[in-house]
């Protein structure tokens, strides 16, 4: 079936599956053209191809490095003309343990690619067309950044700091630009696959919902960030847990 294209492009970090491409699933099913980022190019290659090379273009690098950025913002408005939403995706979470043991070359590691990243793309999108045209940045954070997270504390640190990075930058870009942020419970990705392999309904067992998240969970709310439906709200986190939160305190 051929959607009607919506006039509107998306800049999508980290994409090439999981979270990201469930989040460009859902901009690409209502019209939105995307350009998507990723590592792993082939990976990224193979996403297109699937969401549909007509629409989407990827653009591959590690989200931290600064002329991967460059290129990745500039390759979007060469190739549509403009960058209505940026979702900030990309992420990483490369230790399991406890922070007092933390080598701090990793946490360094952890901040650059899940908060600095998130601003400089923020800062070169907004410079690029957001500015002057408006639009919506949707940073994607996590229940980690809400709450104590054990073994992956530096993994949380770093998005309860993309949550403050959220309300910074809603303020900082009013009333062109609308920046909000999603904050997940453990959604069925490779990513998060040490939290729930082998152990599934163990881990569901505990959410009001039954179940773990799935991509078009978060895509979906995506969607509707950046969609004139949520017009006006601004650097607020939304919460999409399955109801995990509503257990806190209950013995």
């Amino acid at each position: 079936m051929t959607v009607e294209l919506s006039g509107k492009v998306a800049l999508i970090t980290g994409a090439s599956r999981g979270i990201g491409y469930g989040v460009a699933e859902a901009l690409v099913a209502r019209g939105d053209r995307v350009c998507i980022t990723g590592r792993n190019e082939d990976a990224l290659k193979e996403a297109v191809e699937q969401l549909g090379a007509d629409r989407v273009i990827g653009v591959a690098g590690k989200a931290h490095d600064l002329d991967h950025q460059t290129a990745a913002v500039e390759a979007t408005m060469e190739a549509f003309g403009r960058v209505d939403y940026l979702v900030n995706n990309a992420g990483t979470n490369p230790v399991f343990g406890p922070i007092a043991d933390l080598d701090l070359d990793v946490a360094r590691k952890v901040f650059e690619t899940n908060v600095v990243s998130a601003l400089g793309f923020a800062q070169k999108t907004w410079h690029a067309w957001q500015k002057d045209n408006g639009g919506a940045i949707v940073n994607i954070a996590s229940l980690a950044g809400l709450s104590a997270s054990p073994f992956i504390g530096a993994y949380g640190i770093s998005k309860a700091a993309m949550i403050n990075l959220t309300q910074q930058l809603a303020h900082e870009f009013a009333p062109r630009v609308r920046v909000n942020a999603i904050a997940p419970a453990v959604v069925k990705t490779k990513f998060a696959q040490a939290l729930y392999e082998g152990r599934e309904a163990e881990a569901a067992a505990g959410y009001p919902l039954g179940r773990l998240g799935v991509p078009s969970d978060i895509g979906g709310t995506a969607a509707f960030l950046t969609s004139e439906q949520s017009d006006w709200i601004t650097g607020q986190t939304l919460v999409v847990d399955g109801g995990i939160l509503l257990n806190a305190g209950v013995g």
